[in-house]
């Protein structure tokens, strides 16, 4: 399907007039032509939502597939966990949700973002669950639902803000919102959330943190039921909660990070992913002093061999990287030197014997190789360049393309 024809309808707000939403495309495998490319091992997707399943123990599991699926090609992803018993996904975008449904999942999908525009039809025409917490939401969904030709309630879920301070109603402005929820009873509240601040931070401070704010939601989630909603799902746990607070995990939960791979604790067994690899197309021998690289930042200590990889930060490959990182060959680890530049990066090869042209280069995972296996991990690229994990798959772009394997 073209970018065209995978078009969102909306309503341009200074004119009235309709107009399209593009998504981006994300580039096909059949069309690749460099070897640079992102391996997505669906077997260990299944096995990480068998894993956070089994944690959950009675909550529904809503998979989190915001930016594109965490890097790793939301469509397919989605295609995967909803066949493996995922309850349902959450976005944080409306062109997130669309591209799900043009992908062919029917299981809910709850929209978190709360930003809709002028695009109430389109939650109403790709069946989708907005996430409310102002008085503008009910009114706009409200008008999208006096156009069709349908008396289907709208379900939505509530949001409360318990000390994220971004999103959310306010647990003091709650009770007022609830009173104009009365006015819009085609509107259904089937879900009550909130968002944990310190539920991937470790110490006393953070745990007494998300225990103050789960109570605080408890207190939402009562005054909702006593305004007369009956909400089916109640929901605060991310993927550290989920493993670390045991009474966050309630009515539903809504894992990201830990379904690719990304363990808390350590305690689920989890697996990796995501693999991300690219080839040697260029290798010199520089003599000792021969800068390397945009801003000369690395000198050849000795005579070296250089290899180039294309591979750069608009790839995903972080430039905090540069002089710090290692890569994978031939099973051994070689060092980032230079600056990495948009699309090529350079590594110094002197110490892996036989380097070749088009000899395979890891950036991300594991290989196996003449020399040895080595891993590099996502926690460890993520600490390396300074960054979080969720930093370092979500910033591999839509240009490399996702191949998907199974075992």
């Amino acid at each position: 399907m073209s970018a065209h024809k995978a078009a969102a309808a909306a309503v341009d707000p200074a004119k009235g007039s309709p107009l399209r939403v593009l998504r981006p495309r994300r580039a096909a495998p059949d069309h690749a032509v460099r070897p640079t490319r992102a391996e997505v091992d669906l077997s260990a997707l299944r096995h990480n939502l068998n894993a956070v399943r089994k944690a959950a123990g009675s909550a529904r599991v809503f998979a989190v597939l915001k930016a594109d699926g965490y890097g790793h090609g939301a469509p397919a992803v989605a295609r995967t966990l909803e066949r493996a018993g995922a309850h349902g996904f959450a976005v944080a975008l409306l062109e997130e949700a669309i591209e799900l449904r043009d992908a062919g999942l029917r299981a809910p999908i709850l929209v978190m973002g709360g930003y809709y525009g002028q695009a109430y039809d389109e939650l109403l025409a790709h069946e989708l669950v907005p996430v409310v917490y102002d008085a503008s939401h009910f009114e706009g969904l409200s008008r999208a639902l006096r156009s069709r030709d349908s008396d289907e309630p709208a379900k939505v879920h509530v949001k409360i803000d318990t000390g994220m301070s971004r999103l959310g109603v306010r647990l003091e402005e709650l009770p007022a919102l609830l009173e104009i929820a009365k006015n819009f009873p085609q509107i259904v509240i089937d879900g009550v959330m909130t968002h944990l601040a310190n539920a991937d931070v470790e110490g006393d401070d953070a745990a007494a943190s998300v225990d103050e704010q789960l109570a605080l939601f408890a207190r939402g989630v009562a005054d909702v039921r006593r305004h007369g909603a009956t909400p089916r799902f109640v929901h605060a746990a991310n993927s550290a909660a989920l493993v670390r607070t045991e009474g966050a995990k309630l009515d539903a939960v809504r894992p990201g990070i830990a379904l690719f791979g990304h363990d808390p604790l350590g305690t689920l067994g989890l697996r990796s992913t995501l693999r991300v690899r690219s080839e040697v197309v260029a290798l010199r021998t520089v003599p000792v002093g021969t800068p390397v690289g945009y801003g000369s930042t690395w000198r050849a200590p000795r005579e070296s061999v250089i290899a180039t990889v294309p591979v750069g930060y608009a790839d995903g490959l972080s430039r905090s990287l540069s002089n710090v990182g290692q890569v994978l060959i031939r099973g051994k680890r070689a060092p980032i030197v230079g600056s990495i530049s948009m699309d090529l990066s350079t590594i110094d090869v002197t110490d892996v014997p036989g380097v070749k042209l088009r000899d395979e280069v890891v950036t991300l995972g594991e290989q196996r190789g003449p020399l040895g296996s080595d891993v590099l991990s996502l926690g460890e690229v993520a600490k390396t360049a300074g960054l979080i994990t969720w930093d370092v798959l979500t910033s591999i772009s839509r240009r490399v393309p996702r191949f998907y394997r199974e075992p």
